[in-house]
Order: structure tokens, then sequence, then C-alpha cells
């Protein structure tokens, strides 16, 4: 499937697509900080430590005072997204797979963009997201974190080698879309389960 060409969720523009981007930014950013392996062991999905105070925090602190905060979490997706990308890369039409850390090229890029602009606009990620509120916090919770992931509803889902495939069609509408995926973490595991769908052709 050629890339920028998929069928899903729309990439036009509108105030609801903001929206949109800053409910998946918020899914991806929290996922991405309960899913690291570090010095304050959280879920352990990735194999990071950047947003703890000793690991990269302490690094990044120095380095970009201004901006800590977002560069701390926004390493955690990065490691988040490789996973993510690793175990779709298992799939034998890993172009089809939708998961939480890919949508497609045009709203991935929106995304990107999206995240670049709340990092310059000089707001921390909890004033500019404030759904992050409900996850991250200074100490972890596993149970915090286990009720937001229940807050987004039980999805229906079978076990495929790559991890936990959602039933029936995939959303046209990006909000909810996100919310199926995030339902799926449920029960949380040992390892990351890549909630995701297979999109048509």
């Amino acid at each position: 499937m050629e890339q920028g060409r998929e069928t899903g969720p729309s990439s036009g523009d509108g105030p609801l697509l903001t929206s949109a981007i800053d409910s998946v930014l918020t899914a991806q950013l929290a996922v991405a900080w309960a899913g690291e392996k570090g010095e304050e062991p959280r879920l352990g999905w990735w194999r990071s430590d950047l947003a703890s105070e000793f690991g990269g925090e302490d690094l990044f602190r120095r380095l970009l005072p201004h901006t800590w905060r977002w560069a701390v979490l926004q390493g955690a997706r990065e490691a988040a997204i490789r996973r993510d990308r690793e175990l779709r890369a298992q799939d034998h039409d890993a172009d089809r797979i939708v998961s939480l850390f890919r949508f497609g090229f045009e709203v991935d890029e929106r995304i990107e963009e999206r995240l670049g602009q709340l990092k310059g606009s000089g707001r921390e990620p909890v004033a500019a997201l404030p759904g992050l509120r409900d996850v991250i916090t200074d100490t972890w919770h596993r149970e915090r974190f286990a009720d937001w992931v229940d807050g987004h509803g039980r999805a229906e889902l079978t076990t495929v080698p790559i991890g936990r495939r959602l039933k029936g069609a995939e959303p046209g509408d990006l909000e909810t879309l996100v919310a199926r995926l995030v339902s799926a973490l449920h029960p949380l595991s040992p390892h990351y389960p890549l909630p995701h769908f297979r999109r048509e052709r």
C-alpha cells in the first residue's frame, strides 16, 4: 500500500482534528511514560529510563532547561515508537497494521507537527495536554494507570502472534480509534501487547 494513501481517520483541517490529535498525543505520551523500564521500573515495555530523576531527566534538565519535560516524554515516546514498529514488522503485511504509534503517513505527520507546536508553546506538557495529569505523576502507580486504561472502555479483541488485534472495523473517527486502542491495553501484561487494527485494503 502506498504511503499517504491509506483509508482511515480523516487528515483534513479543523478544530476537531486538533482536539483529536491532542488526544492521540496524550495517549502516546502517557503510554510511553508508563512503558519505561529503568531506575523506577514502571511497566518495562521498552528499555528506556528517560523520565526519572537520575536517568534522562537529569541530562535533559541541564541541556534543555526550558523544554526538558517535553524532551523526556518525547524520548520515551520514541522508544515506544521503535518497539511498536519492531512488533508490526513481524506481521506478513505490516503496512496494514494501525496502532497507537502508527496511524498512517498523513495523520502521523500531523501528529509530529502538533507535538512541535506544543513543545514550542512555552507550556508544560500537563498544561498543554491536561489529560496527562490522570497518568503522569511523581510516583508510579500501576493501579492508577490501569484505571486510566479502563476508563477508555473494554475492547473485543483476539490474540495474534504480534499482539492484540481488535475486532470489528477500524473507527473512522480518530478520537474513537485512539480510545479503542488504549482500551485494548487491558489487561496490563509483562510485554507491550501491541493493540492494533488490521486496515482494509
